[in-house]
């Protein structure tokens, strides 16, 4: 089979673009497609091998990175020698314990873990860089746990998965040992080179058909991957790191998603496919429709600022409406949410950067706009999942009244107590200028739109649904008085789907 030889070499190839670029693990690309693409690697302990070959080409692609990055002085062991230990220890721990998992296990979590990655590198293309720290260097005890924690797990899970191990250490490095991009790299590769010779001599230890059976595998894949660690390192310690963040979160995303979708074309229902087609041309078609009305009015009108934010907020929430309808498959409906988040965030990261981009949306903080919208539809998608999947569809209604009893109130709060606020609400606990008259519009709007969602999508009595309506659009509303940093998109509808649960002993 010829052509198993050109996946492995483009396969090692993406694996040491990965590893150059950022330290990722060679397995994070290799494995998805050795598994789902060669033949080879199909059986009982296909997902096994692979992850071994890939660990394999790591060693001389972690060895060759580290080298470029420490001619740069990006290399620091001062804070991340516990880490480092930590993880190097428990690699032989995660090998032994990887060959007695079943493939779908490793393989699965190889493809989610790839479209995850290459999200995050889309959202946030470079790592915040803060001010190393000068002479002798003690952990604290944060760094000690942190250290102790990140490292027994990042370890296992380096010689479970094969995978992750870098993107796992760049993150800690980055995020709470206070180092910038590249040291973080340089030094994550530095300790990657030793679990990948330890994890790859446990996997061939264990399953020592690997060299008999995919010696020319093996081969290929050092010498590629090792060729294109050495090329990329170079490429990324000349260039910006937003160039090389946005190239390796599109390679992993548009590999992840191509991979799960071979991965299951022998699953994939007709019938199926097309009924998701449909509601997510309902569901892009609602928002996309809705969202040209406003842009067009934003440019050719005065509307305030804050009306439309809050319009937009109506366009947001309301879309949960031709989401349910649309179909009577839960997961469907999940599945077009995800898809439309990961598309929303990455168009929105890609305009940031525009002008027209910040007089479209005026935002109080950087990346406003993303989160806002992650957390309304990623909340959205988990109240559908747990309300409508998991309790069933007659429970629906809690997932449809949560997000109906916070959207049309949050944007009538807002408008009343620009306008007619006269009496402000003041308080350590309350954050910005809010007012009786825009808590009492919420209310009542709360009010007014989850009461015909408890009519008409539940089955409970209606003297029942009044009380419950008339119950949460106070506590709604409250519960946004005091809610601070914007995560009234968040806080409201969890606290008025927790409120709602209590009605399934009505029913």
């Amino acid at each position: 089979m010829g052509y198993e030889y050109i996946i492995v070499a483009l396969a090692s190839a993406l694996a040491g673009i990965g590893t150059g670029l950022v330290g990722l693990s060679a397995a994070t690309a290799m494995v998805p497609l050795l598994i789902v693409l060669c033949p080879t690697f199909g059986g009982e302990h296909g997902a096994y091998m692979a992850t071994a070959i890939a660990l394999a080409s790591d060693i001389l692609g972690s060895a060759v990175t580290t080298g470029v990055y420490a001619k740069n002085k990006k290399i620091d062991l001062k804070q991340g020698w516990l880490m480092a230990a930590c993880i190097i220890g428990m690699c032989t721990v995660g090998s032994v314990a990887a060959y007695f998992t079943h493939q779908n296990v490793l393989g699965g979590f190889s493809l989610i873990l790839c479209v995850a990655i290459g999200i995050r590198f889309l959202v946030s293309p470079d790592s915040k860089e803060r001010p190393e720290k000068d002479g002798k260097v003690k952990l604290t005890a944060k760094e000690i746990a942190v250290s102790l924690f990140f490292g027994l797990t990042i370890g296992f899970g380096t010689g479970f998965f094969g995978t992750g191990g870098g993107m796992m250490m760049l993150i800690v490095f980055t995020a709470m040992l206070g180092y910038d991009r590249k040291t973080a790299v340089g030094t994550s590769t530095f300790i990657m080179t030793f679990t990948a010779l330890i994890a790859s001599v446990s996997h061939i230890l264990i399953e020592p058909t690997i060299i008999f059976e995919c010696w020319d595998f093996l081969l290929i894949a050092i010498v590629v991957a090792t060729f294109f660690s050495l090329a990329s390192a170079k490429f990324a310690n000349k260039v910006n790191g937003k160039v090389v963040g946005y190239v390796t979160g599109t390679i992993l995303l548009v590999l992840g998603l191509s991979m799960i979708v071979i991965n299951n074309l022998d699953k994939i229902d007709t019938v199926l496919l097309l009924e998701y087609l449909k509601v997510l041309g309902i569901y892009v078609g609602y928002i996309v429709a809705l969202a040209a009305v406003l842009i067009v009015v934003r440019f050719t009108t005065k509307v305030p600022d804050y009306i439309f934010r809050k319009l937009l907020h109506f366009v947001a929430f309301t879309s949960i409406l031709p989401l349910v309808f649309s179909t009577d498959i839960w997961w469907i409906s999940v599945a077009v949410e995800v898809l439309f988040l990961i598309l929303v965030i990455a168009a929105l990261q890609f305009f940031e950067r525009f002008s027209f981009y910040k007089k479209l949306f005026v935002e109080k903080g950087k990346h406003e706009v993303i989160f806002s919208f992650v957390g309304l539809f990623g909340l959205m998608t988990v109240l559908i999942a747990i309300f409508w999947g998991g309790f069933g569809a007659e429970h629906l209604y809690i997932a449809v009244g949560a997000i109906m009893a916070w959207g049309p109130g949050d944007a009538v709060a807002a408008i009343v107590g620009k306008k007619w606020g006269k009496h402000k609400l003041r308080g350590k606990h309350i954050e910005g200028t809010k007012s009786i008259e825009g808590s009492v519009g919420m209310a009542i709007t709360a009010f007014a739109c989850l009461l015909p969602v408890l009519l008409f999508i539940s089955a409970l009595p209606w003297y029942i649904s009044v009380i419950f309506a008339l119950v949460i659009a106070p506590i709604a509303s409250l519960t946004e008085l005091f809610t601070k940093g914007g995560w009234d998109t968040v806080t409201v509808p969890a606290v008025v789907s927790l409120i709602l649960c209590l009605s399934m002993l009505c029913g």
